[in-house]
């Protein structure tokens, strides 16, 4: 189900807008010197709109650097005096909020970790209650959209408006050359759920490395997100916390000017028209899928009313392997995703296994 909450787009807080929404900033304030010296450099460049300090670091291990704490509000509060750049850091408890709002914040965002807890949404949220304040809320650490929703309803419903989701990645299962697993298809449920949701891409805590940034930006905007968080120091080789995925303002601003911003729509009536037929003819094609799929299925169920008056098992492990290796063949003569193909007849598969054994026990 689909869920329409009163949500402001990003263009209502932040009017001056005309780019995607870019934040950055240090992983962690290490120092008041370090905090003003990456600023200055960020704010040269109009496309960033958000100056982003980690003030409390949650840690996984304790002993890590867990950040300068309150001390450095006075800091981001130096940084808006001195630049005009909204300013923003994450908060994981009630009081965190509210030493927030006491130092004027703009901008505040809700860790992976602290969206996976509705205890902790829901403390953040009964302290914003009444306030036009910023908020946006990071990805669980495991692809659960509706726990992603959950927080920003947490949130919609103590009258906060102005919310935007933030994309991270989530928790891999296995070897991954990224940080964070991007599962880019949560997203897209996460858009189809909540259409009406600014969503922006965090490629920093997903690719843990800074070769990997641009390539996961540019994905962000294929898809359609409407910006990025991106980590910047101005000495990332020094810095005390994710320094491999930090880059300085002068390395970011090659990465932006490498990116290609998509649209949702273009004010060419030749490529709308061209995109109409196209996606005619996709639709064609996926009328015959369906029509082909409920043909395959008839013959599964003769299947399985013969293998009933036989006797026979309806799972049969050496026919299902042979269907995947053929398949798995003409998918690569015809250089289509084996993986792609793989997940498509696993579907059908266990479908059709459902449907074989639902039949041979319809008379017990």
């Amino acid at each position: 189900m689909g869920s329409q909450l009163d949500i402001q787009p990003i263009s209502h807080w932040l009017p001056k807008i005309d780019n995607p929404l870019l934040i950055s900033g240090p992983c962690s304030l290490e120092s008041e010197e370090q905090t003003m010296a990456t600023a200055i450099e960020l704010a040269k460049d109009k496309r960033v709109f958000v100056y982003r300090g980690g003030i409390w670091k949650p840690r996984t291990r304790p002993g890590s650097f867990e950040g300068m704490g309150s001390i450095a509000l006075g800091w981001l509060k130096n940084v808006k005096e001195e630049t005009g750049l909204l300013i923003g850091t994450e908060v994981a408890n009630a009081q965190h909020v509210e030493e927030c709002l006491k130092a004027g914040v703009d901008v505040m965002w809700i860790g992976a970790r602290s969206t996976a807890s509705p205890f902790v949404v829901q403390e953040i949220a009964d302290v914003l209650k009444g306030t036009d304040q910023i908020v946006m809320v990071k990805n669980p650490v495991n692809p659960d959209v509706q726990l992603w929703i959950g927080a920003l309803e947490r949130l919609s419903q103590a009258g906060l408006k102005n919310l935007v989701a933030i994309h991270r990645g989530f928790t891999p299962f296995g070897e991954s050359k990224y940080r964070n697993y991007p599962s880019w298809k949560t997203v897209i449920e996460l858009r189809q759920l909540m259409p009406n949701l600014p969503i922006i891409c965090d490629p920093s805590h997903i690719s843990g490395k800074r070769e990997f940034l641009f390539e996961i930006s540019q994905k962000a905007f294929d898809i359609g997100l409407e910006g990025l968080m991106l980590e910047s120091h101005i000495n990332p080789s020094c810095a005390l916390s994710d320094k491999d995925q930090q880059v300085t303002p002068a390395e970011l601003f090659k990465i932006l000017d490498k990116l290609v911003i998509k649209y949702t729509s273009s004010n060419d009536p030749l490529f709308e028209n061209m995109l109409d037929t196209l996606r005619s003819r996709i639709d064609g094609i996926d009328h015959e899928i369906i029509e082909i799929l409920a043909s395959r299925m008839e013959i599964v169920k003769q299947i399985a009313m013969y293998k009933k008056e036989n006797k026979v098992t309806a799972l049969q492990i050496s026919r299902w392997t042979q269907i995947l290796e053929d398949r798995l063949g003409i998918a690569r003569k015809l250089n289509l995703d084996e993986t792609f193909i793989k997940i498509i007849f696993q579907l059908i598969h266990e479908d059709s296994v459902r449907q074989q054994t639902e039949i041979m026990d319809s008379d017990l």
